[in-house]
């Protein structure tokens, strides 16, 4: 899987954030339900094609953790961005999104609607 590191050219990170690049349905479907917990420097960055609004829905199922959730436009600007709680069923966004960053609930200060993000290719280590 191809990892990239998340950029805020808007307000640069206190901390570092690195996203797996999810792709595939299945990925996406799984997201991040079932595991136990999320490094705050750790995330996910679900990836598709068209911008939607219900293609970049989330779900909080089989969650045991609360998440930031981050909705991207095609050119990487911040549309939508929530507190997502543990078990909620169905999030969607407020405007149309190409890409979901799902990252831990303690970046939710991080992100602001209108920042502008870029990624950058990082180390599978």
């Amino acid at each position: 899987m191809r990892r990239v590191r998340i950029l805020n050219r808007s307000q640069p990170f206190k901390k570092p954030l690195v996203a797996d690049y999810c792709q595939s349905f299945l990925c996406k479907l799984r997201g991040l339900a079932l595991r136990r917990a999320l490094p705050e420097e750790r995330g996910l960055l679900l990836v598709d094609v068209h911008e939607s609004r219900l293609g970049a829905a989330v779900h909080m199922l089989a969650m045991a953790f609360d998440l930031t959730i981050v909705w991207l436009d095609s050119n990487l600007n911040v549309v939508d961005l929530r507190l997502a709680r543990c078990w909620r069923s169905f999030i969607v966004p407020r405007n149309p999104a190409s890409f979901v960053l799902e990252c831990a609930a303690s970046r939710y200060e991080d992100f602001h609607i209108g920042d502008r993000l870029a990624l950058e290719d990082a180390p599978l280590a």
